[in-house]
């Protein structure tokens, strides 16, 4: 495949475009049909999430798309209001949501209108009356400052070119003492450039990882403290032995091989907390 310059100006529309693909179609970040259901559940399981918990969530509202199970470690509260950015179909809005109880609310925020429909109707089907799905751009939250107990986020920030501007509004947002739990793509070394520099490898969840170092220091520069890595995976190890048909379209159609990869990209679940006396606003 020809390689096409990753620019700020035609990744927004490409990720638009793929994950629109993925709400009414079912394909995957990784490609059209490269995860189905049962593939995408098995990796859905192979990076944290219980049985129990996909049980939980309305039928649909699992795409296969994260890389990390970030509420297994946000320790949710009844009556807290938790926001999800890039919330897609809707999976860990209705896990908080349970979590929260119906005092609590559960609000995801999305710029694909495809799977924000896609989420709502699968609210509307368990009749859910603590959760909301906004559109919106994560760089610009559709969300008023001081809000929001927890935030979460898995495998959506590594798709945003400007991932400072992304951090900033975590911490606008956020009540001080609130607190964050996000499963992310990081980068461990340099990609080969021909990955670099493919958009759709960006889309595939790849090319857009910041480096490791880079992206924490963006985070920290917010003012956000007590940052923790809780949990780190080499995440191309586990596509491989999760879905070795699909870890390797994925490799075929960017030109790449698993060893040039092995130990290249990371998937992180972090914590972080904004500070009692915290200014930001």
């Amino acid at each position: 495949m020809q390689n096409t310059d990753v620019t700020n100006e035609n990744i927004v529309e490409t990720v638009k475009e793929r994950y629109a693909r993925a709400a009414t179609e079912g394909a995957s970040c990784c490609g059209p049909g490269a995860c189905g259901s049962s593939a995408g559940e098995k990796m859905t399981l192979g990076i944290g999430y219980s049985k129990d918990q996909l049980t939980a969530i309305p039928e649909g509202a699992d795409l296969g798309l994260g890389c990390g199970a970030p509420l297994n470690h946000l320790a949710l509260r009844p009556g807290e209001t938790v926001l999800d950015l890039g919330s897609g179909a809707g999976i860990d809005v209705f896990l908080a949501a349970n979590a929260v109880g119906p005092t609590g609310r559960a609000i995801g925020v999305d710029m694909t209108p495809e799977m924000l429909a896609r989420a709502r109707r699968n609210a509307e089907r368990r009749g859910l009356s603590n959760t909301e799905f906004r559109e919106g751009r994560l760089e610009a939250l559709p969300v008023d400052s001081g809000t929001i107990d927890a935030v979460t986020s898995n495998c959506v920030i590594n798709l945003v070119p400007d991932k400072a501007k992304v951090f900033a509004e975590v911490a606008r947002v956020l009540k001080p003492g609130g607190r964050l739990v996000i499963s992310d793509m990081v980068l461990e070394r340099r990609l080969p450039e021909r990955v670099e520099k493919d958009v759709y490898a960006y889309v595939g969840c790849i090319s857009g990882a910041a480096m490791k170092d880079q992206y924490f220091a963006q985070l920290r520069a917010t003012g956000l403290t007590e940052i923790e890595i809780l949990k780190e995976i080499d995440y191309v190890a586990v596509l491989a032995e999760q879905g070795p048909e699909e870890a390797q379209s994925l490799l075929d159609r960017n030109g790449v091989t698993l060893d040039e990869l092995r130990g290249c990209v990371k998937s992180v679940t972090f914590r972080a907390t904004k500070p009692v006396n915290s200014t930001l606003i």
